[in-house]
């Protein structure tokens, strides 16, 4: 049945991916008509979201970014599509990274340290993997989450290394990052997930008490690479500019939590200049801290 139904769609996603631009904007549309008018995908948990975030804005500011945040989840999921057929130069035109961004991996290419890099689900994740295998000289490693449909997942594996990028399952990221140690790299963390509340570091991120991954830092300690936390900005529709900036250049010289709470207060600052280009529809904030009586 899995197979059935992933070679049912494959060919209407690469349709969608051989649309041009402005055609795949005009479904996007479409697609955003029936997604909050129509279905009204995860309505509440986005309007939760929203309004524990920013208590200070008025109900016109919240609904005016919920329906942009449907809006650009439309574009983000047809975009992510068109990285099956998109050309090399029409990806470096979309995507594009400032040759003062490229510069700080090549200090340290040069340097001949690995490094680290930690981003949010903010902009278009997908095609900055892309832009950094097209423009820098490390080898880019993703942390991802492997689907259960091993046909699906093999679909988001091609698209995601068609330039170059590598792949690394979540559960083997330490593992894994040794076994590259003798290859100038970096290594992508998406770090604003929900952990595990127990073994968690808990911060305030958007007006609440929120739960982040130690990982990110954690291994950052142990390996020492410098930390780079990447932006990816939305310029206008379908335009992005990946802009990166140096956290740590010594993890092992920093205390416990500061290393999460720099990259986190960075995703904050950024959610607050640009907030419906994050993923509001995930459910973040479904663990509560526990107190100490």
């Amino acid at each position: 049945m899995k197979a059935f139904s992933y070679y049912l769609v494959l060919p209407f996603l690469y349709l969608i991916s051989l649309l041009p631009f402005p055609l795949l904007y005009l479904f996007s549309d479409f697609i955003y008509f029936l997604l909050y008018h129509v279905f009204g995908y995860r309505k509440k948990v986005v309007y939760t979201n929203l309004r524990n975030s920013f208590p200070d804005k008025s109900e016109a500011e919240i609904k005016s970014i919920q329906k942009k945040f449907y809006s650009y989840l439309c574009d983000l999921t047809l975009e992510t599509f068109k990285t099956l057929t998109i050309s090399k130069a029409e990806a470096n035109k979309r995507c594009y990274m400032s040759p003062e961004s490229v510069e700080v991996f090549n200090r340290f290419y040069r340097e001949n340290k690995s490094v680290i890099i930690v981003m949010g689900h903010f902009g278009n994740w997908e095609w900055a993997g892309n832009t950094f295998s097209l423009n820098c000289k490390h080898q880019l490693y993703v942390i991802y989450h492997p689907l259960t449909n091993k046909y699906f997942d093999g679909l988001i594996y091609r698209m995601r290394t068609r330039f170059g990028t590598k792949l690394i399952p979540m559960r083997e990221t330490y593992k894994d990052m040794v076994k590259h140690k003798d290859e100038l790299n970096a290594t992508a963390f998406i770090a604003d997930q929900t952990p595990s509340p127990d073994n968690a570091y808990w911060t305030r991120f958007l007006n609440q008490d929120t739960p982040v991954f130690r990982g990110t830092e954690m291994i950052a300690r142990k390996v020492n690479y410098p930390v780079i936390y990447a932006s990816v900005k939305r310029v206008r529709r379908g335009y992005y500019e990946l802009a990166v900036e140096t956290l740590f250049e010594d993890p092992r010289a920093t205390k416990d939590g500061e290393i999460s709470e720099a990259h986190t207060r960075k995703l904050e600052q950024e959610i607050m200049a640009q907030p419906e280009i994050w993923l509001w529809s995930h459910k973040r904030w479904k663990h509560k801290r526990k107190t100490v009586a």
